[in-house]
C-alpha cells in the first residue's frame, strides 16, 4: 500500500504518471549513509531524475555516470559532485567530454588497454581505476557481468606497462562490478574476494598514486516479489568495515537498492473482459513506460485503488498494457480483493530502471507526467524531462 501522501497523489494526477517520494527517498538515503563505512556513489543509471538526483546529494560522496549524455546531465544538475565515469565503449569525444568544465570527472573506470590508449593521446592529467574481470564465485546472483566488462590479468599488464609511459595518467586502483541480485552476506563474499585479488595485485605495483582504492561496484539485492524484504545495509557496512584494510580507500555504487522503492508507476483501467477462462485488465500505458517487469520477469507489486464504478472482478487478473504485444504484461494471474474499470493501479517500486529503460516511443503513445510528494510544484512532462 502506498504511503498516504504517494496515495492521495495517485489520486489527484491524471493518469499515466510516475510518482516519486522524496521524504521516503531522504529517509532510506540516511539509513543507507549511516551503515556504510565507504565511500558511496549513486549509480545515476538507476534513475537519472533531476530531483532524485539533487535529493541524494547529501547523502552520497559522488554519482556514477556510464555516458558522455550521463555525464553532462549529472553536470547541469549538480556541477560541484564529484563522477566516477565508467561503462564499456567510451567514444573519443566522451573521453574528451570528461575534462570539460565546470569540474573535470573525479575518476574514470578504464575498460580495455585500448580504451587506455586513446584516454592517453589526449594528453591530459586524469586519475583512472582498472576495470577487472575476475572469474570469482557469486551465488544467487540474478546477472553477472562479463564479457564486454572490464579486463583479465593480461590485459591489465598491457594497461600497467602503457601507464609507465604515460605519467599524465594517474593509477588509483582497481574497479570490481562482477554481480549484481546478491543479498549482503553474499556480496560480502564477493567483496572478500575481490579485495584479496586486488591486494595480492597491488602490493607492491610500481605506479600505484597513493594507497589503493577499490571500488566493489553495486549488486544489492532488490526483491520485487516481496517488497517489503529489503537489503541488509547495516549487515553490509559492517562486513565491509571488518574487510577493509587500515589506509584502503573502499567505494560502492549502489543504484537500483537506492531508488527502487521511492517511485510509483500510476494508471488506470481501461477495459476488463474474461478471454478463455481468464479476467484481463487493460491499463493505459504499459511496459513502453515501466519495462521493469519484463526485464526481469516478475509480477510488479501493485495497489488498486478503487474509485471505478464499470464492470468489476474479485478473481486472479493479469494486468496488461496497450501495446500491440503479448509482452506487454505488468503482473500476470494477480489475486485480488477487487478490481474495476475506471480504478487507479499504483504499481511499487517504480524508481529505479522503470522509464529509463523502457521503450517509450513504440506505438507513440502519450508520455507520463512526473510528481513529487514534497514541495507543491508543477508536474513535470516527459516530453521536457530528463529521461527523455
Amino acid at each position: 500500500m502506498p504511503p498516504a501522501a504517494v496515495r492521495a497523489r495517485a489520486l489527484s494526477v491524471a493518469p499515466p504518471a510516475y510518482v516519486y517520494d522524496l521524504p521516503g527517498l531522504r529517509a532510506h538515503a540516511a539509513s543507507i549513509r549511516a551503515a556504510v563505512p565507504t565511500e558511496l556513489f549513486y549509480a545515476a543509471k538507476a534513475n537519472p531524475d533531476a530531483r532524485i538526483l539533487a535529493t541524494l546529494a547529501p547523502y552520497v560522496d559522488g554519482f556514477e555516470v556510464s555516458s558522455g549524455g550521463e555525464l553532462a546531465h549529472v553536470r547541469e544538475v549538480l556541477p560541484e559532485s564529484r563522477l566516477a565515469f565508467g561503462g564499456p565503449g567510451k567514444t573519443d569525444a566522451e573521453l574528451a567530454a570528461a575534462f570539460a568544465d565546470p569540474a573535470p570527472v573525479h575518476r574514470i573506470h578504464v575498460e580495455s588497454p585500448l580504451e587506455l590508449r586513446r584516454l592517453a593521446a589526449l594528453g591530459r592529467a586524469a586519475d583512472v581505476l582498472l576495470r577487472v574481470n575476475l572469474p570469482v564465485a557469486a551465488a544467487g546472483a540474478s546477472l553477472r557481468m562479463s564479457g564486454p566488462f572490464g579486463m583479465d590479468a593480461e590485459a591489465l599488464g598491457a594497461c600497467v606497462d602503457l601507464l609507465a609511459r604515460t605519467p599524465w595518467l594517474r593509477l588509483r586502483g582497481m574497479h570490481a562490478h562482477l554481480a549484481s541480485g546478491l543479498e549482503a552476506g553474499p556480496l560480502l563474499e564477493v567483496a572478500a574476494q575481490v579485495l584479496g585479488w586486488t591486494r595480492s595485485w597491488t602490493d607492491g605495483l610500481d605506479g600505484l598514486d597513493g594507497p589503493a582504492e577499490i571500488n566493489l561496484g553495486g549488486g544489492m539485492a532488490v526483491d520485487y516479489r516481496h517488497p517489503e524484504r529489503r537489503f541488509d545495509w547495516a549487515a553490509y557496512g559492517a562486513g565491509l568495515a571488518a574487510l577493509r584494510r587500515p589506509g584502503e580507500r573502499l567505494r560502492v555504487e549502489p543504484g537500483r537498492a537506492v531508488t527502487a522503492y521511492c517511485g510509483w508507476y500510476v494508471t488506470d483501467v481501461l477495459d476488463l473482459k474474461r478471454t478463455h477462462g481468464a479476467w484481463y485488465a487493460v491499463l493505459r500505458g504499459g511496459t513502453h513506460h515501466l519495462r521493469t517487469p519484463v526485464a526481469k520477469g516478475h509480477d510488479q507489486p501493485f495497489t488498486v485503488l478503487p474509485v471505478g464504478d464499470g464492470p468489476a472482478t474479485g478473481e486472479p487478473v493479469t494486468l496488461v498494457g496497450q501495446l500491440c504485444t503479448p509482452k506487454d504484461v505488468l503482473a500476470r494471474n494477480v489475486p485480488v480483493e477487487r478490481i474495476a474499470v475506471g480504478d487507479v493501479v499504483a504499481f511499487a517500486m517504480a524508481g529505479a530502471y522503470a522509464w529509463n529503460i523502457s521503450h517509450h516511443d513504440f506505438l507513440m503513445h502519450p508520455k507520463p507526467s512526473v510528481h513529487y510528494v514534497d514541495e507543491c510544484r508543477e508536474p513535470a512532462k516527459m516530453s521536457d524531462h530528463p529521461h527523455s
